[in-house]
Parts: structure tokens; sequence; C-alpha cells
């Protein structure tokens, strides 16, 4: 089964697309709750392209390794991949004026409920959002 999730993001496709795909910016908002952090990230960004994002709870008690290799990239319009374990992932980055619209279809796996699925991605996909809205907007220091 195919879940798809999105968000639209206040900011233009340049910030979207870097903060999605580079490591530095992964690590910052990957994780669907307060209670779980994303300590490193690896992103080979082009078609054979390996990822590896570590995913951890804050005490330490569970993690484990978000991996898989990348199919096609089409810049700031399109990723897609297949996880480790042989799903996919389509995401797709659509500017509408000076926002910009995330949807993300990924194939679901069998010991977790589609509810549960479909929260913890679209809770990752919100911390997305209020990662780069934040960066967006900081105030610029003069000096």
């Amino acid at each position: 089964m195919t879940v798809t999730i999105q968000t639209t993001i206040n900011a233009p496709i340049e910030k979207v697309w870097k903060y999605w795909t580079d490591p530095e910016h992964i690590t910052k908002w990957n994780y669907a709750s307060d209670d779980w952090i994303c300590p490193s990230a690896v992103n080979d960004l082009q078609p054979k392209g390996k990822f590896n994002w570590r995913m951890e709870s804050k005490d330490g008690s569970m993690g484990f390794d978000f991996t898989g290799t990348y199919e096609e990239i089409d810049l700031h319009e399109l990723i897609f991949f297949k996880m480790s374990d042989g799903r996919s992932v389509q995401i797709t980055f659509s500017e509408i004026g000076k926002e910009v619209k995330i949807m993300e279809a990924f194939e679901t796996e069998g010991s977790n409920s589609e509810a549960q699925q479909k929260a913890g991605w679209q809770a990752i996909l919100s911390n997305f959002k209020k990662y780069v809205e934040e960066q967006v907007n900081q105030p610029k220091v003069s000096v």
C-alpha cells in the first residue's frame, strides 16, 4: 500500500531543496518527535547514490539507520529512492508562487499500522517545514 503526505512551505525552492538534501541540515529536522534525534546523515544525492540517516531516541534505548539508494533525481522537482528493504519513496517539490508544496508517497511496511506510519512520516515532514521556515525567517545579522 502507498501512503501520501504533504506540506506547503513558505520558502524559496532553492532553500527547501538545500535543507532537504544537505546532511548538515538533515540532522536538524529528521525525527518524528522531540524525544528522538538524527545524530548523523550521509547523503550521496545522485542516481545509484546511497543515503544513511541515523535515527535514535535521545535516551539511547532505541535507534536505527534509515538507508537506501537513489533511483532518480530531478533538481528542485523530484527525488525517487528505494529503501534498503525494497520499498519505494517518491518526493515531489512544486513551486506555487512564493511557496513550495512537498508531496511524499511511500510504500508502507507490515509491522506498524498504516495510520502509525502516516503519522510518523507526517511528523517528520512537519518538523522539516518548521525548520525551513525558522531558518528562512531568521533576522539577518549585519556586521
